[in-house]
């Protein structure tokens, strides 16, 4: 080997920097820390599952009451939640079902018939929960979405509607859950 190539070769290996040697079946520790991912955020009820056919008693067909709902993992800093149901099948375009707000943040679950916070104006012109009444054979998705919120909504009264509460929400929002029915009129005439 030329003399020029080997003093290269030396410079070369003084310049990199020294590595730790380990023996077989050492295992080395990271100083890294994983945060743990905190469990979703989730909106189930006890009636029917995501995706599932809402049950007639929560329809106009049956009583017309708002199906139980079970709140799961509710995130850290959350002051308050708003519920909303819609139906974005409607003939006219979206049809809202029901608007709850400063729901408090401890809330569990929302038994039937049980109003969990401040109602709003829905699509029927009434402040309590309309169940799934298509006027036509189609099938229809409802949609309720919960949102758990960093502030009590003092700016939204009884009789606002879902878009005022929409306008609310802005910057407030830290998570939302989901959940959908479907619904089908199968009886129309």
């Amino acid at each position: 080997m030329p003399t020029y190539i080997f003093i290269l070769f030396c410079c070369f290996m003084i310049a990199l920097p020294s590595r730790p040697s380990f023996g077989a079946g050492e295992v080395i520790s990271s100083a890294i820390t994983i945060e743990p991912i905190p469990p979703a955020f989730t909106l189930t009820s006890t009636e029917f599952k995501d995706g599932e056919t809402i049950p007639d008693r929560y329809t106009c067909r049956g009583t017309d009451v708002n199906p139980p709902l079970v709140i799961t993992n509710i995130p850290k800093g959350t002051k308050t939640m708003a519920l909303t149901v819609h139906d974005p099948d409607g003939l006219a375009g979206v049809w809202v079902h029901w608007v709850v707000f400063n729901i408090p943040p401890d809330t569990a679950g929302i038994n039937e018939k049980v109003v969990p916070g401040t109602q709003a104006l829905n699509d029927f012109g009434n402040f309590y929960y309309g169940g799934p009444c298509p006027p036509d054979r189609k099938l229809h998705h409802y949609i309720f979405t919960l949102y758990a919120l960093n502030a009590y909504l003092d700016s939204v009264n009884e009789g606002a509607t879902k878009d005022t509460l929409d306008k609310a929400l802005a910057g407030k929002i830290i998570s939302r859950a989901i959940l959908t029915g479907v619904y089908q009129n199968v009886n129309w005439k």
